[in-house]
């Protein structure tokens, strides 16, 4: 016997939810039929008093999915966790499969979006638009201290190429660039496209720009690092729209200061959930490390904006609702990397 056999009405409570969410979820359960329940809050110990009667929580990337919030949950007789996103580095999946816990993600939303979004943080580093835009507004036309470089002909370096690396390097292809990649495992498609895989180190020897699309693990936390670092070429531009915790904070604000890394772009940060989808412009940040990082000028950060398309939120939405639903039937879900326990 199924859970919807068992159960009339299948409430799903959504935690660090923004006004966003609330649309594009409640646009798409017309054809579901969920009770949705709303929590602005992010989801953690303290939090997860506020569940009532839920038989499904949704959490996004900063949410606290722990054993002690995910024993909270068992005992208020939730059985599902969707993670409306492909991390999942914040859950506990040992301790989902000890309450008997399913888990599942959405694998693959858009990986257009998240390419898209690191080649414009690139172009913006490179020709300083994000600049040339405030002087004109203010009636400075000058173009000094705009200077670019032509990205044609440079070399990127791509580690991690799931979706999201290989969408980012057929955009960087499409560029004219040289295109390296680093991954556990080659891809036959993207060799046959002109991307050569090679080592780590020869990823931060022959590099001009680096970018990250690898996933939050023990083998990739502080990939970029004081050590690898010291590998890069002098100006390397160093992108990351996939984790925070890829980038060593200390190392990076060092390697700026000492000019080693001359063009910096983060759409994630290893402290972000403190401060990411939050509006704090009234606020003193007390986070030190952030601050220093957007005092550089050679320095763009972006607040987790990367998969934020309209065709990304869609997928998300669908996707989430189709997983919990197959869950419910017990019926396997399409796309099996989306099912972790």
């Amino acid at each position: 016997m199924s859970l919807k056999d068992t159960v009339n009405t299948y409430k799903i409570a959504f935690f660090s939810t923004q006004p966003y969410d609330k649309t594009f979820f409640n646009k798409y359960n017309d054809s579901f039929g969920f009770e949705l329940d709303f929590f602005e809050t992010q989801l953690n110990p303290q939090t997860a008093a506020l569940i009532e009667k839920a038989l499904i929580v949704c959490v996004f990337v900063n949410d606290i999915v722990n054993e002690a919030v995910l024993k909270q949950l068992a005992e208020k007789g939730v059985k599902i966790i969707a993670l409306r996103c492909a991390g999942f580095n914040n859950v506990d999946l040992d301790a989902a499969k000890k309450y008997n816990l399913k888990v599942c993600r959405v694998p693959a939303y858009s990986p257009q979006a998240v390419a898209e979004h690191a080649m414009a943080m690139i172009l913006t580093l490179n020709r300083k638009t994000h600049k040339a835009y405030n002087r004109v507004r203010e009636q400075n036309f000058s173009l000094n201290g705009l200077l670019g470089f032509d990205l044609f002909g440079k070399t990127i370096g791509i580690i991690g190429t799931g979706n999201i690396g290989k969408a980012f390097a057929k955009i960087a292809i499409g560029f004219g660039c040289k295109v390296l990649a680093y991954d556990i495992v080659t891809s036959a498609e993207m060799e046959k496209d002109g991307v050569r895989f090679v080592s780590l180190d020869e990823i931060f020897k022959s590099s001009d720009i680096i970018s990250l699309h690898c996933p939050l693990n023990d083998q990739t936390k502080h990939v970029v690092n004081k050590e690898s670092i010291v590998l890069m070429k002098d100006s390397v531009m160093i992108i990351n729209t996939s984790r925070g915790a890829l980038i060593e904070t200390a190392a990076v604000i060092e390697g700026l200061k000492e000019g080693k890394i001359g063009y910096l772009g983060i759409d994630v940060y290893e402290q972000e959930e403190k401060l990411f989808f939050r509006d704090l412009s009234a606020d003193i940040i007390q986070d030190d490390a952030i601050q220093r990082l957007m005092s550089f000028p050679n320095v763009l950060v972006t607040a987790h904006q990367a998969f934020f398309t309209n065709e990304a939120l869609t997928q998300i939405a669908l996707v989430t609702f189709n997983n919990i639903e197959s869950l419910l039937t017990e019926n396997d879900i399409e796309n099996k990397t989306a099912l972790l326990v």
